[in-house]
């Protein structure tokens, strides 16, 4: 076939909700194209095998950033998921909503119905949620569930963070986003529950949803401003497909807007220079890129009670054949069982630093593990003010994108990330670990000053691999989609993805890319969006005053309204 009602460009996270939400209509026929292959493997299915395919070229398209100028020109490593279920088939696993205020502040940047009250309903609709709480979702296709928290250290984590100052929060998925508590992770039964798993398969089994994989997008095809279709590669051919409804473009932040430059949908002086006719002018497309930069605080643990026991190879196959046999073990979990969420200074109306825990003590892509047993906190800012960009390269405008995050190019970041540092240390050095405390690792003792940390900043900063907001949602002459996800001047075109995002919110960003392309479907499908009145907005009552707080109210008051000023990003 080569006539469909929709054509959805990319099976990762937001692809495969789109094509089973579309799809439950079964006389809408509907096209997905991969520019990857299938996701089956063992690797994938394992929570705690979650950097093997993050580390191979048949699940990762093996991106790196341009070399960036306020790290001493380093290239950082920005893996992107290739295949089903795209970057959910490789990420981490960790299960954050984000805060409330997030969607306040998406709505405030110009993506009206987009707040709070409004993207509950749909985090609702797509979980199914293990843990207790009166705003979660119990019969959504994505299985979320918390770790057997075991280890000593995660409790040590969470009542050391309650020492220190910081609000205890019960589940960071519920009412209470800010402070210290167990993290959640969208994993079923011991396996990773991917977009692929929890929503594709299920939709293709329906009949009415095709997907091609190693189908490599080359163009969106127009009919004056109306987009009729899709031009791909596959075995070596070109072929196109056409959409008698819509063309919805879900390549995640850094191949949508290289689709749209292709096709000719951008900043014409740049399309021009790779050689491209520009067709329509948006000069937003690529531009407002956005990422999660983090640093890891490293500590010796005195007792042998971490995953470095689990780190030789026997470890690791009697670990893989336990979960093989029982789906249970240690292979069951992704080990970021408990996190936290503060804010970096007083006057930050809702936390921009979050803190992973992990008892073990590795970078983050695994390929780096200390010398004995240790623990660590991921840490740094989650709105950070840099600003980067996704262009053509103009010698290959066919290959892969050039990008880069201009990580660090704001003052703020770096007070941020100091601060970031220094309460991780702060919180490592309070009672509940001192049973397990040794000595710091990393940034190390002798890195006190800003300049010594700013050194170890630029070393070992990493990705925390969330790039969104290259073709953001918005109503000014840079946003590239409305809050309907269409994209401005066009017709029958839309964006669902990571790269529409606004800001990058307070947490991982897989579940709000779920969350988004669960409610774009019904926008899509020209359904009345759901909206929920008990959608509290949490909030430290004196945070004008204060960086921390045990108290964190629930029913803030927003008598100055919610406007962008009243979220105070310093």
């Amino acid at each position: 076939m080569s006539d469909y009602d929709y054509i959805i460009v990319g099976a990762g996270s937001a692809g495969c909700v789109l094509a089973n939400r579309l799809g439950e209509d079964p006389g809408t026929r509907i096209l997905v194209l991969e520019a990857g292959g299938d996701d089956r493997s063992l690797i994938v299915r394992m929570p705690a095998a979650l950097t093997m395919p993050m580390n191979t070229k048949r699940f990762n398209w093996g991106l790196s950033t341009e070399p960036e100028p306020h790290l001493d020109g380093r290239r950082v490593n920005l893996p992107r998921g290739k295949g089903l279920g795209g970057s959910s088939s490789i990420n981490g696993m960790c299960w954050v909503r984000g805060n409330p205020m997030d969607y306040e502040l998406w709505a405030a940047r110009g993506a009206t119905g987009w707040g709070w009250r409004s993207v509950l309903p749909y985090f609702q609709r797509l979980e199914n949620a293990s843990d207790p709480g009166d705003l979660r979702g119990r019969d959504g296709p994505i299985h979320v569930t918390r770790g057997s928290e075991a280890n000593p250290l995660f409790t040590a984590f969470v009542e050391a963070g309650v020492q220190a100052g910081y609000a205890r929060s019960a589940n960071m998925n519920d009412r209470q986003h800010e402070g210290f508590g167990p993290m959640e992770m969208n994993v079923d039964n011991g396996v990773r529950c991917s977009a692929a798993r929890a929503y594709l398969r299920p939709a293709m089994a329906r009949g009415n949803v095709r997907v091609v994989t190693y189908a490599q997008a080359t163009r969106i095809l127009f009919d004056g401003t109306r987009a009729t279709g899709i031009e791909y590669r596959h075995n070596g051919q070109l072929k196109t497909a056409t959409a008698g409804r819509e063309v919805i473009v879900s390549s995640g932040s850094i191949m949508s807007p290289a689709l749209l430059k292709r096709s000719g949908i951008g900043n014409p002086e740049e399309l021009k220079e790779a050689g491209i006719t520009p067709k329509h002018t948006l000069p937003g497309v690529g531009e407002n890129l956005m990422d999660h930069l983090e640093v890891y605080v490293q500590q010796a643990c005195t007792q042998p009670i971490t995953l470095f026991s689990a780190q030789s190879p026997l470890s690791k196959a009697k670990i893989g054949l336990e979960w093989l046999l029982t789906r249970g073990g240690l292979g069951a979990s992704n080990h970021f069982e408990a996190g936290a969420h503060i804010r970096s200074r007083a006057g930050i109306s809702y936390p921009d630093l979050q803190m992973h825990f992990l008892p073990i003590a590795i970078s983050y892509d695994g390929n780096t593990l200390a010398e004995g047993h240790g623990y660590q906190v991921h840490v740094g800012p989650k709105r950070s003010k840099s600003r980067g960009w996704v262009r053509l390269d103009p010698a290959n405008p066919d290959g892969p994108p050039k990008v880069r995050f201009n990580y660090m190019s704001h003052p703020d970041d770096w007070t941020e990330m100091r601060a970031a540092i220094r309460f991780t240390r702060e919180v490592f050095a309070q009672a509940a670990f001192a049973p397990y405390r040794d000595e710091e690792l990393a940034p190390g003792p002798d890195a006190q000053s800003d300049d010594a940390l700013d050194a170890f900043i630029k070393e070992k900063v990493e990705s925390a691999y969330h790039p969104c907001g290259t073709c953001r949602m918005g109503t000014d002459p840079l946003a590239v989609v409305d809050p309907d996800c269409r994209v401005h001047g066009l017709e029958a075109l839309r964006v669902v993805d990571s790269s529409i995002m606004p800001q990058a919110t307070a947490g991982d960003l897989n579940a709000p890319t779920l969350m988004l392309a669960e409610r774009a479907a019904d926008l899509i499908r020209g359904r009345d969006p759901m909206v929920i009145d008990d959608a509290p907005l949490p909030v430290d009552p004196e945070w004008k005053t204060r960086q921390r707080s045990q108290e964190i109210s629930l029913d803030l008051a927003t008598s100055g309204g919610t406007d962008e000023s009243f979220f105070d990003l310093g």
